[in-house]
This record gives structure tokens, C-alpha cells and sequence, in this order.
């Protein structure tokens, strides 16, 4: 940590747990027979992207999420599969952030979409009665509010832009490689957060 003065967080997989499979899983018992080719991780359909990057909102993902879905299926049950994959906010993790945020600049910089936001803010309420995850950072950057998705350089550019934050003074701590990648070329000092270890291994 030697020379760094600001930490940028991933979100799923570093400070939330999430499972993708359940997500799956969830789709597969609504009777989507391959749900993975619509959507997965790493290849995000036009669909998903279009989500993440706030091209089309809640109302309209739900109209065509409804074309692959069986007739009777309803919006909420829907919604209940695409939020499956969000499970719990580890207490030990939302203490480090508040205990480095005392010596660090923290921003949040996470690929996530409108519909998940609402539910892992509400994870969050209802689990910690804290009412928002903006409260741990300095600033919080979601794609689908900024029209940028990682591993897009100009993702990066923007949150080190808006805070005059130098690139060789900021830590980047990510647990997909394509965006710990992405982080490098602008210049950014990097921990790729490979499971099982999580932030309470590198922050003891």
C-alpha cells in the first residue's frame, strides 16, 4: 500500500457475495431452457448490456425478458430470478471500509444495473439498517448511471477524472481479470481478487 492514497472498490465478488449459478438456476425453474446464452459474466447479449449501461431501463428490460420467458410468468417473478444471484453484504467487509476510509479515498466503481441496485441496497437495509452503500464511499460509480461498463478504459478515466485522482496513488481491487486488465492501461495499481480470498485476507 506503500504510496497509495485511494482505494476504487468492485462491488460482486469483493465487497457483495454473489452467486451467479442461483441466478441460473431461478430462470431454469421459470422454464428459460438456456438462460446462459442470454446472459453470463464475461458475454453480456444486447439485452444486458443495453441494462448495465442504461440504455433501456427496468420497464423495458421486463418487456423483453417477457418474450423468453413461459406466457403467465410474471414481472416480479422475473425480477425475483434476475436478483437471486445477490446474497450478503459480510460483516467484516463493511468494517474495513469504514476503517480505511479513515486513511483513503474510496469509490465504488461496479457493472451493475437498476434493478439490482434497488435490491442490494435493500439487502443492505434490511440486514445492516444501513440504507445505501454510497454511505462507505466517497463517491459510488455505477454503469448504468455513467453509460460505461468495466473493462472500458473511459470507466476507469471517469472516476480518476471527476476526483483528480493520480493513477500510480490509486488501487484498483477487482475479482474478473478483463477488468483488472482494463485498470492497467489507464495506469491503475491492481489487485485481482481471486476467491477464496476476500478483502479481510489483503486488509487484516
Amino acid at each position: 500500500m506503500k504510496g497509495i492514497k485511494h482505494i476504487i472498490f468492485d462491488l460482486g465478488g469483493v465487497i457483495l457475495n454473489i452467486n451467479y449459478q442461483l441466478t441460473y438456476n431461478a430462470f431454469a425453474a421459470l422454464g428459460v431452457k438456456d438462460f446462459t446464452s442470454l446472459y453470463n459474466q464475461f458475454t453480456l447479449s444486447n439485452l444486458f448490456g443495453d441494462l448495465e449501461t442504461g440504455k433501456i431501463g427496468k420497464e423495458d428490460f421486463l418487456t423483453a425478458m417477457q418474450q423468453h420467458v413461459p406466457e403467465g410468468t410474471t414481472d416480479q417473478q422475473i425480477i425475483d430470478a434476475w436478483n437471486a444471484m445477490l446474497l450478503d453484504f459480510p460483516l467484516r467487509r463493511l468494517q474495513i471500509l469504514q476503517q480505511l476510509r479513515q486513511h483513503y479515498g474510496l469509490y465504488l466503481l461496479s457493472n451493475t444495473n437498476a434493478i439490482h441496485m434497488d435490491a442490494f441496497n435493500n439487502i443492505l437495509q434490511q440486514s445492516r439498517s444501513i440504507p445505501s452503500l454510497a454511505d462507505f464511499f466517497d463517491k459510488v460509480y455505477y454503469s448504468h448511471l455513467i453509460g460505461l461498463r468495466k473493462p472500458e478504459k473511459e470507466a476507469y478515466q471517469l472516476v480518476l477524472e471527476e476526483n483528480g485522482l493520480q493513477p500510480s496513488e490509486t488501487l484498483f481491487i477487482d475479482d474478473t481479470l478483463p477488468n483488472i486488465e482494463g485498470a492497467k492501461l489507464v495506469g491503475l495499481e491492481t489487485i485481482h481478487l481471486i476467491p477464496p480470498k476476500t478483502i479481510a485476507d489483503i486488509f487484516r
